[in-house]
């Protein structure tokens, strides 16, 4: 399958035109590149916390996320201790997943450790594959060696929750890889000036 065009008679990836919450990011951040360690501590966070959910509850609850994790501040949910998981695992308006919510502090320890080599986003970038773009649906991946190279170097880096599909979620969602099909509207949006 190709794009689909909605109701705006534009030209979108299938999941894109699925309801107005995924129409909005599918339009407007699913592919653009983001700037700053918050901004991709943020991005990886949440694809791990979305793991076994739909993106669609992650995006509803990401407000919260973004006030329970200090506005993916590293060097603030590094500092976490008992008290905070604590908390994190009282709150109702989050994924409260023992597993995950310790993965999101030991990857903000990790992401404060990378800074002596680069960062964050330098590492994840360093992983850019050829551009390519997917013509239909039946072309999409769910990993690629890319970023199962990714995952193996931020697991080395002391990251958890960074699998090679979660990590090409992750590209995808940065624009590292274009995941729109060819003939979407967004198809080509991280090579965009923004």
């Amino acid at each position: 399958m190709g794009p689909v065009v909605g109701e705006d008679g534009v030209a979108r990836c299938p999941w894109g035109d699925s309801d107005p919450v995924m129409r909005v990011y599918h339009d407007t951040e699913w592919g653009v590149p983001v700037e700053g360690e918050a901004a991709h501590l943020e991005r990886l966070t949440l694809e791990a916390f979305q793991s076994g959910l739909s993106w669609r509850t992650i995006l509803l609850k990401r407000p919260a996320f973004r006030e329970a994790f200090d506005a993916f501040d590293a060097d603030r949910i590094a500092a976490y201790d008992a008290r905070d998981l604590e908390r994190l695992m009282a709150d109702a308006a989050i994924v409260r997943n023992l597993a995950k919510v310790n993965a999101a502090i030991t990857n903000a320890r990790a992401t404060v450790a990378l800074r002596e080599s680069g960062g964050l986003a330098a590492l994840i970038e360093e992983h850019r594959p050829e551009h390519w773009t997917p013509p239909t649906t039946t072309d999409l991946v769910s990993s690629t060696p890319e970023s199962a190279a990714l995952s193996k170097a931020l697991k080395k880096a002391g990251f958890a929750f960074v699998g090679p599909t979660t990590m090409h979620a992750l590209m995808e969602a940065l624009g590292v890889v274009d995941g729109h099909l060819v003939g979407c509207h967004r198809s080509g949006v991280a090579s965009r000036p923004h």
